[in-house]
């Protein structure tokens, strides 16, 4: 092999070591600056503050709840999964298998436990009208999602 052939191999791999750099160091798009996913599993409503006078009948406690949403297309198992708040009360999900693309509501009173909506079976409110935060985290105690209210900024009220 002559040196100009060696000469012009090294420059052609040179090039292509370069070009692959050269792309592995382009900027970053937008896409990859997008809003993270969407959780599988979402808080995505909170009635905290139950419509009408606060009298602690069965009808009122279940006007509170949160409802939990289901963003892909396979069903979740929630076994073991809890539903809390600041206070410490928390609900454990037993038994239940969250549809795709499906909501339940968790309602703080008594009642029979369907498909769309799940009763923690109390007899007290549990979500605070003027600042609370619903936290859901699975089986393994991993934070899954929350949400909260009534909160300023650097602190509560």
């Amino acid at each position: 092999m002559t040196a100009s052939v060696t000469a012009r191999r090294l420059a052609a791999a040179a090039l292509a070591a370069g070009a692959l750099v050269s792309v592995a160091a382009l900027p970053a798009t937008a896409a990859d600056y997008a809003r993270p996913s969407r959780p599988a599993v979402e808080i995505s409503k909170v009635q905290y503050d139950s419509p009408g006078r606060d009298d602690r009948s069965n009808r009122s406690l279940n006007k509170e709840w949160v409802e939990l949403t289901n963003n892909t297309r396979r069903s979740v198992n929630l076994d073991g999964w809890t539903l809390k708040d600041e206070s410490g009360h928390t609900y454990t999900f037993d038994h239940y298998r969250l549809a795709g693309r499906a909501t339940v509501r968790i309602h703080t009173g008594e009642g029979r436990d369907t498909r769309t909506d799940l009763y923690q079976d109390r007899r007290a409110y549990v979500w605070n009208n003027d600042h609370d935060t619903a936290t859901l985290r699975n089986d393994r105690g991993r934070l899954v999602d929350d949400e909260s209210w009534g909160h300023r900024r650097g602190g509560r009220h």
